[in-house]
């Protein structure tokens, strides 16, 4: 299997890890050969309720004895696409009320990103250096990581550039800046809280200059951080919420919500101003409406803190610099490239899954269903420090 799946299907790097996938349940993922590994990843944050929830398993076979694809988005009314909108609006702050639903989170930020222009009637975004949206040319062009744009330009034009928690960039948003997009946490960075009351601040500029704000919530969004979304921790609503990941519960998607004013201008001047065949798919819906539900009703959120504690006190190590993040978004920040890599393949011959970070080469993530039990958290842990134990010697 291994020599087809390199020959026929594309790769993203030269090394892929190779796992040969048999089953996935709870906490675990399985090997052809039943060996059991614990994911402290959680198919990097997409899977929150972990693997073959069952709730999540029969909605999504619940939907395919009626329906499948019907028609393009937002023409026939599908029940479990309007359900999870309208569980999401339920959900957010005012005036976050209208949804659309994408089939990724990059297609959602392409979203956004013309919803602002269009608004606006301005050119100009502002971004984040190592900030990450996504990898279309579109969100690649918000992407604040040269190095991994420099082989596809030309991007969009007119973008530029801030640092994250940098109260003076804040000045380079003006009446000309049609928006602002900024993760609500930086995660390819190394999981780079806000801080100094920074996304209020930011909120206040553009609420000067008339300049949308979208927050990225693709990755701390859906519970990771002990709320909703990440925003809820600073004082902070954006006009566009982005999301996707953990939404699906394991599935494809992406969705982003603004207010009713705002999205309703894509649907004319012009018409079809945003479209998607399979956006709001009714099985992906209902997979992401089980999720939403679990996650909403029950004390998930909560134990997600009570976690990130019990993570904090296990992770303390000389080799350990720093651990980074909140909830059960977390990044353990070494010293060097090779710990990081050592500690990542070591882990996983000893049953432990861990991953890197998209620009931070000395993070390891830990990102862990938010279903994880306490026990596992310590299982995980111990691995992560004996692993490092034998570096040390």
């Amino acid at each position: 299997m291994i020599s087809n799946f390199l020959k026929y299907q594309a790769q993203t790097t030269p090394h892929p890890l190779g796992m040969e996938i048999s089953h996935a349940e709870g906490s675990y993922i399985y090997d052809k050969k039943q060996k059991a590994y614990l994911d402290f990843v959680a198919g990097v944050s997409a899977c929150p309720l972990g693997h073959n929830h069952p709730k999540v398993v029969n909605a999504i076979k619940a939907q395919l004895d009626k329906y499948l694809h019907v028609m393009v988005y937002g023409e026939y009314i599908q029940k479990p696409a309007v359900e999870l909108a309208k569980l999401l609006a339920d959900n957010l702050p005012e005036p976050l009320e209208k949804t659309y639903l994408t089939n990724s989170g990059t297609e959602a930020i392409e979203g956004a990103l013309k919803l602002a222009k269009r608004a606006t009637g301005r050119s100009e975004i502002i971004a984040a250096n190592k900030g990450y949206h996504g990898n279309t040319l579109g969100s690649m062009s918000v992407m604040g990581f040269e190095e991994r744009k420099q082989a596809f330009r030309p991007l969009l034009p007119n973008i530029k550039f801030i640092d994250f928690n940098n109260d003076t960039d804040l000045e380079q948003i003006t009446t000309k800046t049609a928006c602002v997009i900024l993760e609500t946490i930086q995660g390819g960075a190394g999981f780079i809280e806000p801080k100094n009351n920074y996304l209020e601040k930011v909120r206040n500029r553009c609420d000067a200059t008339g300049t949308l704000l979208i927050l990225d919530e693709i990755q701390p969004g859906i519970g990771r951080t002990g709320k909703l979304f990440g925003f809820e921790h600073y004082n902070c609503i954006p006009d566009v919420l982005v999301t996707g990941k953990a939404l699906g519960g394991g599935m494809p998607i992406g969705a982003f919500t603004a207010s009713s004013k705002l999205m309703d201008l894509l649907m004319d001047n012009p018409k079809l101003g945003h479209i998607t065949t399979f956006g709001g798919h009714p099985v992906i819906a209902a997979s992401a409406l089980a999720t939403l539900k679990e996650i909403t009703e029950s004390n998930l959120m909560i134990q997600a803190l009570k976690k990130e504690k019990l993570l904090r006190k296990m992770l303390i190590h000389p080799l350990i610099k720093e651990v980074r993040g909140k909830g059960l978004m977390l990044a353990i920040i070494f010293d060097s490239i090779e710990i990081v890599n050592t500690l990542i393949l070591k882990s996983q011959d000893k049953g432990l899954i861990l991953f890197w970070l998209l620009f931070e080469p000395k993070a390891v993530r830990i990102t862990p269903p938010l279903t994880i039990s306490e026990q596992e958290i310590i299982k995980g842990c111990s691995i992560i420090i004996d692993v490092l134990n034998s570096l040390k010697q």
